[in-house]
């Protein structure tokens, strides 16, 4: 396969774009680690422990995302240079490697996705189980 200069700075946009929402993620979850700690100093409740367990295992998560996101837009910053360069064979490698860890970022991204989801439908099922209690 050919490519040229241009063709690793198509993932520029999609990089700054998946690195804004991991950025948005783990600041909205630092909020909610802050507010759940200030109410567990006032509670001390099992189900409060066991929401910080997950939030500290997202958060985890959402900074493995970051990390290979990162290394995937530093591959393509390389790959440009070793294009530019003329050699082409290097290029193309770390072109492959950049495309390899974004696939690794998103992979991790939607394992978060799932826990947040099973979070929240954990809190739903409490809430419900009240109602019909109460």
């Amino acid at each position: 396969m050919e490519i040229n200069l241009t063709t690793p700075a198509l993932l520029f946009p999609t990089i700054s774009l998946l690195m804004l929402a991991y950025t948005n993620r783990f600041l909205t979850i630092a909020t909610i680690i802050r507010n759940l700690h200030d109410r567990y100093r006032e509670n001390r409740s099992e189900n409060l422990l066991g929401q910080i367990a997950n939030l500290r295992y997202r958060t985890y998560l959402i900074r493995n995302m970051q990390i290979f996101g990162v290394l995937s837009l530093l591959f393509c910053v390389f790959s440009m240079f070793a294009l530019f360069a003329g050699w082409t064979a290097g290029g193309q490698w770390s072109f492959a490697i950049a495309l390899i860890l974004m696939i690794v970022s998103m992979l991790l991204s939607l394992r978060e996705l799932m826990i947040s989801v099973g979070a929240l439908d954990l809190l739903l099922s409490e809430l419900e189980e009240h109602e019909k209690t109460g």
